[in-house]
């Protein structure tokens, strides 16, 4: 079965070299010196400050909006994945959903003001498949009305929106450093926040609230990344522009072998990306279902991101009731009804592009 993604694996003996480190120091975890080292390169590399490792992105963002003092309503995109809504309910907040622009599949700013009422206290927008949302104008409707921002940026590691960082808009940005992700700690994430009181704070409650052997100041939890996690980080780190790379080429020729077909592609804002998915959307939902079932036919799996949208989960809506038209997601829905992202990593051979590209014709 060829995988919509394939997880990056360092050179075995440079990481072999770490674990030695590791054995060295017989430290394991509680932010241990690979742990730190990671940190100080990612700042680097990102070219950002305040970089706080976790042991994976939800808890990234569970601590972001905890650590932030989030209350009562959050606008937010249902073109996402399960973990960006189910972060917002287990921290016992309501999202609150607003349509995205059919082009980037980003969240849509006015959108976003039109859903602003007494209880709304955050905007928690998506780089969807790392790209940039509409920075400018989330930025004023966020100061307009004393909102917090803040950007789920599991999608973007490494992009650039106007020639900066893209986590350092926002008042925080979460990453994902998960196992299919461009960048990837075997599991893992960061929070990259603006405010260094917050970054205070957020490592406080990654480690129990525990300030010293004696004196425990906050209830926090266990969100700490370990050694082992952070060497394969310190590893990836070396060949992520590579890696970069080969997708942007695997991506280019996608998108010329499709050229002329009844597929269109997403609107890229970034100055720089990083290709980490390829999403082609069809004409119709038949089209895309016909594709998606003439590729797994034939040993190749693609993934239906995102479909359904979040607020098709049960546990969101009561007995018959239509959030779509509730919230307006007119484009949301039409998008999650007709996208297909195709399977993209490093390894994969140009020749089976040419495969996966006539499987898609042929469903037409």
């Amino acid at each position: 079965m060829i995988n919509v993604t394939k997880s990056d694996l360092p050179n075995l003996e440079l990481y072999i070299e770490y674990l030695k480190k590791i054995w060295s120091n017989n430290w394991l975890t509680n932010d241990g010196e690979l742990v730190q080292l990671l940190e100080k390169k990612l700042e680097e590399y990102l070219g950002v400050q305040n970089v706080v490792l976790t042991s994976n992105g939800t808890l990234a963002l569970q601590l972001t909006l905890r650590a932030m003092e989030i209350k009562g309503e959050v606008i937010t995109t249902p073109f996402t994945f399960a973990a960006t809504t189910n972060a917002l309910v287990w921290e016992g907040l309501t999202p609150v959903f607003a349509d995205i622009n059919p082009e980037t599949y980003n969240i849509d700013p006015k959108a976003v003001e039109e859903k602003i009422a007494d209880k709304t206290t955050a905007i928690l927008a998506v780089h969807v498949y790392g790209n940039p949302c509409y920075i400018e104008e989330l930025q004023t409707i966020a100061r307009r009305y004393n909102l917090r921002l803040i950007y789920d940026a599991a999608h973007a590691f490494g992009v650039e929106y106007a020639v900066k960082p893209i986590a350092s808009f926002g008042d925080a940005s979460i990453l994902s450093f998960h196992a299919t992700k461009v960048f990837n700690t075997i599991e893992g994430g960061a929070i990259v926040a603006r405010d260094s009181a917050i970054v205070d704070k957020l490592k406080l409650m990654r480690n129990h609230g525990i300030r010293s052997e004696t004196e425990v100041v906050l209830p926090g939890i266990n969100a700490k990344m370990n050694e082992f996690q952070a060497a394969m980080g310190l590893c990836n780190l070396e060949s992520v522009n590579k890696s970069i790379a080969s997708r942007k080429a695997l991506y280019e020729h996608y998108v010329e072998r499709l050229s002329g077909s009844p597929v269109t592609f997403q609107k890229i804002v970034a100055s720089k990306y990083n290709y980490s998915y390829m999403p082609v959307l069809f004409e119709t939902r038949t089209q895309r279902d016909a594709a998606y079932s003439q590729l797994i036919a034939n040993g190749i799996k693609p993934r239906k991101y995102f479909f359904p949208l979040t607020v098709d989960f049960n546990y969101f809506k009561k007995t018959g009731e239509d959030l779509t038209k509730k919230y307006g997601l007119i484009n949301a829905r039409q998008i999650a009804d007709r996208i297909l992202c195709l399977p993209i990593y490093p390894s994969l051979d140009i020749s089976t592009i040419g495969k996966i590209v006539s499987h898609i014709y042929h469903a037409f």
